[in-house]
């Protein structure tokens, strides 16, 4: 996505400790991730999928997302450090930096969104330069289980659960009611967002015109199909 354009949905304030409560998660998960492992090696216990994603968190990995912490706590959620930034901070490689952030994502820890700057060029169109990307910090629901009791979130009350239910109902019957066009402006952000538009106005115009051109169901018409039903019934009588 373009740089400026969905920040402000995509980062969160993180709430007081979070960020703290966060690395108790990772650094608890990193251990369940070493037992796991070795009880791999040892051939008591084959993994599912979700344990092959947790057996790969690294120390790397936690260090990692350590920084990404400490910038979402110092900058009101607002992370999106470079690669050069995250190897100076932590010590580690470009190349561990990239291992450990597609390990992140993949668990769970992280959400990560690329973003682009554009920049100006010869010739027609616009021109992109890839910039830093975006990060929001996670509690994955696959590491709870793996967690002490105090680490684990309070469940959810039944009414707020229904709440959200009714919530998602809603959205979805509200999408439903919107043209080719609306539901493009009220789902895409960036540069895709006028493209889709501009073909959802077309849907919506071809489809106009189709019923437009069929016989409508006028008053008239829905009074002669009483009559036949009516007429239908004397015969049978």
């Amino acid at each position: 996505m373009e740089a400026g354009t969905f920040e402000e949905a995509f980062f969160a304030v993180p709430a007081k400790g979070e960020t703290d409560r966060l690395l108790h998660v990772a650094r608890k998960t990193l251990d369940a991730a070493r037992r796991l492992r070795r009880d791999e090696r040892a051939g008591a216990k084959e993994l599912s999928a979700a344990e092959r994603l947790i057996a790969r968190l690294t120390s790397s990995a936690v260090r990692v997302y350590e920084e990404i912490l400490t910038l979402a706590r110092l900058n009101r959620g607002q992370v999106f450090p470079s690669y050069d930034h995250l190897a100076d901070a932590t010590g580690l490689g470009r190349a561990t930096i990239c291992r450990a952030l597609t390990i992140l994502e993949a668990i769970g820890f992280l959400a990560r969104q690329r973003r682009f700057n554009r920049v100006e060029g010869q010739g027609p169109g616009p021109r992109y330069k890839q910039t830093s990307n975006a990060y929001r910090p996670l509690l994955p629901a696959k590491v709870l289980s793996y967690l002490p009791r105090w680490l684990r979130p309070a469940p959810v009350p039944e009414d707020e659960v229904q709440r959200r239910l009714d919530h998602i109902e809603d959205m979805q019957l509200m999408l439903k009611s919107l043209s080719c066009r609306e539901l493009a402006e009220a789902t895409i952000d960036g540069p895709l967002r006028k493209i889709l538009a501009k073909l959802g106005d077309a849907i919506d115009r071809r489809e106009r015109e189709s019923q437009t051109g069929s016989e409508p169901l006028t008053d008239s018409y829905i009074n002669r199909l009483k009559g036949v039903g009516l007429a239908g019934q004397r015969l049978n009588a």
